[in-house]
Parts: C-alpha cells; sequence; structure tokens
C-alpha cells in the first residue's frame, strides 16, 4: 500500500470541520457519513446587481481561503459557459450565482483578489470563469494535488470519501445547467460541491507536506494560475469523431463544410453542436460525397424527420466541397511542428527509437517510485522532443535546460533531469 493509499485508508486524516451541524463525521473509515443538505441549507441564487454586490462583501469580509465552482451546460449548449457558480468562505458561508443573470462578475472577482482559490480540476472551470470577469490570482487544485499524493481515483466524490469520511451526492454533474428556474436538488446538490472543498485542501496539504511534495504542488498551482488562455484550436473540424476514417482530401473538405456550417447553425440557435447533426453523420457524408438531397436523405442521421431545408443546407456544404479546386483542399493531416509519431520512429532514426524506449522506461520507474502519475512528473511531449533532438552535450544540466526550455516547472527539472539524461546516452559511445 502506498503513502497516499495508507493515508486515505487512515481514519485520522479526516477532518470533521466540514461536517454539518451535529455530526461529528465518520469515525469508522469503512463507514463514509452521507452529505445530504448543506450547512446553512441551501442558498438563494443570487441573480441581480444589488444581491451581487453584498454577496461580494461578504466573501471579501471572510477568512481563509474560497471554495469556487462551475456548472456549465456541455451537451446541451453551445459554448463551454457557466451557468451557476457556487463559492463558500468561512464567516460567508455559501454563494450560488446565476451568471445567465448577472453575466460581469468581475467585481467579485476583483473582492477576491489575492485570496486563494480552492478549485477541483482547475483547468476545466478557469476558462468559463474567466469569461465572466473571474480570474484567480492563486489557486490550490484538490485534483491536482491528489494526483501528486498518489491517489489512484481524484474525482471530487472519490476524494471527499476517501480523505474526509462523507458521501456527496452525485447524479446532476451532467444536467442542463441553462435550465430556469434550476430544481432544488440541482441547487442542492451544487451547494455540496463547494460544503467541503477547503476541509479537502487543508487535508490534501498536510498530507503533500508530509510526503514532501508541497512544494511541488505549489509550482503546479502557480504554473496554472499565471498560465495565459490557451490559442484557439486550429482546425477544430479536425476533431470531428470518426475522423480517422476519412482519407481523402475530398473527403476531408465534406467534413470540413459541414462542420462550419454546422457550428454557425448551433451558435445562432445555442444549442450543442452535437444536437444539430451528428458527428457520425458528418463523417458518414464525407465518406460518400451524395450527389443531391435524394442520396443525401438515405444517409444514417439524415433521416426522415430532416425537412427538406434543413436536407438542403447540408447538401449545400457538401457541394461546395465538391466544387472546390485541388489547391483548395484541405491536406490529408495537420503540419508536424515536433517529432514524428513514435511509431514511426524506428524506420526514420532507429537511435531515436531507443533512446525514447529507455526515457519510458526511466521515466515510468521514477513515477513508480514518487508514487504519481507519469502525465504529472513530466509532461511526455517534453520527453519525445527531448528523445528526437537531444542536447549536443548530454548532462543533467542540459537535459534540465531543454525541460525548461518545454515548461517544465524547476521540481521536474530536478527529479527527471538525472534519469533522462541516463536514457539518453543509450548508443552513445
Amino acid at each position: 500500500m502506498t503513502d497516499a493509499q495508507e493515508t486515505a485508508a487512515d481514519s485520522s486524516l479526516r477532518t470533521t470541520g466540514g461536517a454539518p451541524p451535529d455530526d461529528g463525521g465518520s469515525s469508522d473509515a469503512g463507514a463514509p457519513t452521507p452529505l445530504l443538505e448543506p450547512r446553512e441549507g441551501i442558498p438563494p441564487v443570487i441573480a441581480d446587481a444589488d444581491a451581487l454586490v453584498q454577496v461580494a462583501t461578504a466573501l471579501a469580509a471572510g477568512s481563509g481561503p474560497v471554495a469556487v465552482d462551475a456548472e456549465r451546460a456541455s451537451g446541451y449548449r453551445y459554448g463551454q459557459r457557466a451557468y451557476l457558480v457556487q463559492l463558500r468562505r468561512e464567516g460567508a458561508g455559501t454563494a450560488l450565482i446565476d451568471p445567465a443573470a448577472c453575466p460581469d462578475l468581475s467585481g467579485l472577482g476583483q473582492a477576491l483578489s489575492g485570496v486563494e482559490w480552492v478549485l477541483h480540476a482547475a483547468t476545466q472551470d478557469l476558462p468559463c470563469l474567466r469569461e465572466i470577469g473571474m480570474t484567480p490570482t492563486a489557486l490550490f487544485d484538490t485534483e491536482l494535488a491528489g494526483r501528486l499524493a498518489g491517489f489512484p481515483r481524484v474525482g471530487l466524490g472519490a476524494m471527499v470519501e476517501g480523505v474526509l469520511g462523507f458521501v456527496l451526492e452525485k447524479g446532476h454533474s451532467a444536467v442542463d445547467w441553462s435550465t430556469r428556474p434550476l430544481p432544488e436538488p440541482w441547487l442542492r446538490y451544487a451547494a455540496l460541491d463547494v460544503e467541503l472543498l477547503v476541509d479537502l485542501r487543508d487535508a490534501l496539504e498536510k498530507e503533500l507536506d508530509r510526503q514532501g511534495k508541497l512544494e511541488w504542488a505549489l509550482q503546479e498551482f502557480d504554473a496554472i494560475a499565471s498560465a495565459p488562455p490557451p490559442e484557439p484550436r486550429k482546425d477544430p473540424w479536425r476533431r470531428t469523431s470518426g475522423m480517422h476514417k476519412v482519407r481523402r482530401r475530398r473527403q476531408l473538405a465534406v467534413v470540413r463544410e459541414l462542420w462550419q456550417a454546422r457550428d454557425r447553425i448551433a451558435q445562432r440557435r445555442d444549442v450543442s453542436p452535437g444536437k444539430v447533426l451528428p458527428d457520425a453523420a458528418i463523417v458518414q457524408a464525407a465518406l460518400s460525397t451524395p450527389a443531391n438531397v435524394h442520396a443525401l436523405a438515405a444517409l444514417n442521421g439524415f433521416g426522415h424527420r430532416m425537412g427538406r431545408r434543413q436536407l438542403e443546407q447540408w447538401q449545400a456544404a457538401v457541394d461546395r466541397a465538391l466544387a472546390l479546386d485541388d489547391s483548395e483542399l484541405p491536406q490529408s493531416g495537420q503540419p508536424v511542428t515536433g517529432p514524428p509519431p513514435p511509431r514511426a520512429w524506428a524506420d526514420k532514426d532507429p537511435a531515436a527509437a531507443a533512446r525514447l524506449a529507455a526515457a519510458k522506461a526511466a521515466v515510468s520507474a521514477l513515477a513508480e517510485r514518487l508514487n504519481m502519475p507519469q502525465e504529472n512528473l513530466v509532461a511526455p511531449d517534453a520527453v519525445r522532443r527531448l528523445c528526437w533532438e537531444p542536447p549536443r552535450s548530454v548532462d543533467p544540466e542540459s537535459v534540465g535546460a531543454a525541460l525548461e526550455g518545454y515548461g517544465a516547472r524547476p521540481w521536474q527539472v530536478e527529479q527527471v533531469s538525472p534519469v533522462l539524461a541516463g536514457a539518453l546516452s543509450v548508443g552513445r559511445v
């Protein structure tokens, strides 16, 4: 059993600060306590400017870190914007805020400037929080903390149960959070998501410190908080599910035209693109390249329930792709800016393939000793780049400099450079 697994099973780590009133928590590690109600009840949803000012003032006057969460309507609405924001801070209680009614939360973000935000899987929520004016200056990510500490399951429910001994309500994570008014059971679920987040943070901080990994975690959290927003994805249509079946450039053009037409319609209607036209239908049309509406209607996804006008708009997209000059067709693959796919290394550069095999084995062994996932120890892309084009003089210092150039944090450089330097020496005379 690993240190982190022992910790998860040790009831001494479980805190009672997150327990509801008159509930001392679970003293038996095998019998977690269901957490059914927020300790102050379900707060009213903040949906006007005056109430927002009041809650911002209350949260600013609170003490300690602030727990933050956001609910989106993925699969229902276009984009990934937030439809509910939950916050909890000692001395202020829990607040539920409706960003649809209060789309500018920059004042709230400013009120919490300098306060540590506690999020679970921060990179999932930060983009939609930034859209409404909320950006942390410091954060603690409980999911990432769990990964670094070696917990085998790092979902919020699993972490709260394993560390604190409480069972969170399940079942509403994938609902349509754009629904108004939000049903009371959903609001209860949302409030409970931040009920114990700070307690979890405190327990994980102690565990990371015990394992000697707290400084590593703090570097990771700083990197997340200071990272700029990601660049828009190039050629997002290439992520259409089932694209591996599409080989010819003309067929790729059909995918592109249908994807772009669907995206425009989905954005205009504010619905998930998959509800407008499934990916499978786009791929089927690309493979078949129908010559007219009748041929299109015979394909899966373009069935009898689709009206003539809809069929015509999709056929128009197909026709645009079929009419393109060869020079306008998309390339079969995206331009490769880094090393080629590892499966091609043995043929292109056997020495590089040998270095990569040695590097993977070394990183895997080190990750096992440190009890954390390999991808958290060092980015796989950085390892591939190093193995494909190693420094001219291979030693821990040169490898460390290269890793820094690829964005590795100081703790990663310190841990990984020596083992990678050894791996990169494979085959050298």
